[in-house]
């Protein structure tokens, strides 16, 4: 994977956990010649992730609406900065840029972009590997909840590894690079859905 969009909360909690895992993952993707492509904007994890990136000498590529970079909470140190404007432009261009996504701790927008991503996976929109990094302990009540809709035949057996999970982005990167994608929707039968 030469690029990966990275979701994640533009929040600072007050656990600065989250702010430093933000900041190690950013720097190791970019010690591995990983490139990111992320929300554009400088506060909270996103403005971390960026910041560990570019301290590593790693390539940012930020997208952001207009009207975010309106409010002034655009990062201009990006090495790209895109402004589109919409939101829904914003996720096609992640997936346009990008081979892969990892999901870090965050709010409703992450979690927005996250199922986006599982979304389209199913449809057969794109066959990159969408990863979660469960740092923390995060995503316990996710990931349960993801093997809920699944147990309860919500999600098809052909899409139910999806989501990758993991506690590391180093098993996350291993995981992901093996990813195989299942049987998307567009490629069944009327009668299999």
């Amino acid at each position: 994977m030469n690029r990966i969009a990275v979701y994640c909360g533009s929040a600072t909690p007050p656990d600065p956990r989250f702010i430093e895992l933000a900041t190690q993952v950013g720097r190791s993707l970019a010690e591995r010649g990983i490139g990111i492509v992320y929300g554009g904007g400088k506060a909270g994890l996103m403005g971390a992730l960026a910041t560990g990136a570019l301290d590593a000498g790693g390539e940012v590529i930020g997208v952001i609406p207009q009207a975010l970079k309106d409010m002034e909470v655009a990062n201009l140190d990006c090495t790209q900065l895109h402004v589109v404007d919409t939101m829904h432009q914003r996720k096609q261009a992640f997936t346009d840029l990008s081979d892969g996504f990892i999901t870090l701790p965050g709010g409703v927008g992450t979690m927005d972009e996250l199922w986006e991503a599982v979304s389209w996976a199913q449809l057969g929109y794109h066959n990159n590997p969408v990863g979660l990094l469960n740092a923390l302990g995060y995503y316990d009540g996710l990931v349960a909840f993801n093997s809920q809709m699944a147990e309860s035949g919500f999600v098809r057996q052909a899409h139910r590894d999806i989501v990758i999970v993991s506690e590391t982005l180093e098993e996350l990167l291993e995981k992901m690079a093996a990813y195989t994608p299942g049987t998307t929707i567009v490629q069944m039968r009327a009668e299999d859905l």
